[in-house]
């Protein structure tokens, strides 16, 4: 698997640099290229391998990966601004806010969300008009009110009115913080040729969840080093989590019962999903 996702990275750097050295240098256009560059790649793993499961070449379907890649990035940093989750640190490095200002930082965040749809409007995502328009309309479901953006409320009206969240509230914020994008990347596949999306969507929702767990478990026991974020906030700040409803040997064995349902959801795809299974077993054992 490992190899693969190293060729991942490499398919989706070269598509950002194709896409974004022609813009310039500006403060915003550098933060873009900032904001964008590290990170595992997951979503644009997940967008790959789905396509690949219908024979889709990697060199069409890395524009849809490329875009979700920038809607994440997007994401991330506007949830660092003081106004979201105040964070300093980000994969290691500082947050753009910090590396330049605040208001660099959510122009940054703007154009990249921007040049999500802006990928998946052109003719390399797919030749179908209308594939390239259910795409796009799905992306915005997953990325606005319907999903991340009401995540991300959510989260921060259980923060201001100090409300505790049981673990079917904490589950419902999780699956549209984090995981309808990674739902997105994951159904992306059958998207481009127009397949039946449900097992892909089963498995999506399965692995999202496991991620959000295991990002509380790092919270608890992680390593600033390894994780590139501050730990130990959500317990400093009385933030309900996986880890402090249901305690951490609980939300690792519920992080491991999901990663069973995700691989379950594969079953129609036999051995083709191998890696898309090792996916699910890479979102709960790694340490960033």
């Amino acid at each position: 698997m490992h190899a693969k996702l190293d060729r991942c990275c490499q398919l989706v750097d070269t598509c950002f640099d194709a896409v974004l050295s022609p813009m310039g240098q500006s403060p915003v256009e550098l933060g873009m290229r900032y904001a964008v560059s590290g990170g595992k790649r997951l979503r644009a793993f997940l967008v790959l391998e789905s396509a690949a499961l219908y024979d889709i070449n990697p060199l069409q379907s890395v524009w849809s990966a490329t875009a979700i890649e920038a809607m994440h990035a997007y994401s991330l940093v506007h949830d660092d601004l003081p106004c979201m989750d105040d964070d300093d640190l980000r994969r290691g490095q500082p947050t753009v806010h910090k590396k330049w200002d605040e208001a660099t930082a959510v122009l940054v965040g703007d154009a990249l969300q921007t040049l999500s749809f802006e990928l998946l409007a052109r003719s390399e995502t797919s030749e179908s008009s209308d594939v390239r328009l259910n795409l796009i309309a799905a992306m915005a479901r997953a990325a606005g009110a319907q999903g991340m953006v009401l995540g991300q409320a959510q989260d921060i009206a259980a923060e201001t009115t100090k409300t505790p969240l049981d673990l079917f509230a904490i589950t419902e914020l999780q699956a549209n913080k984090t995981g309808a994008l990674i739902e997105w990347a994951a159904i992306a596949g059958p998207m481009l040729v127009g397949a039946d999306q449900t097992p892909l969507a089963r498995y999506a929702q399965a692995i999202g969840l496991a991620f959000q767990i295991q990002d509380d478990i790092l919270d608890v026991i992680g390593d600033t080093d390894k994780t590139g974020k501050a730990v130990g906030k959500d317990q400093d700040a009385g933030k309900a989590t996986f880890v402090s409803l249901l305690g951490l040997e609980g939300a690792q064995k519920r992080a491991s019962a999901l990663v069973d349902d995700a691989c379950a959801a594969l079953s129609p795809f036999g051995a083709r999903a191998e890696t898309l299974q090792d996916i699910a077993r890479f979102v709960i054992s790694r340490e960033t």
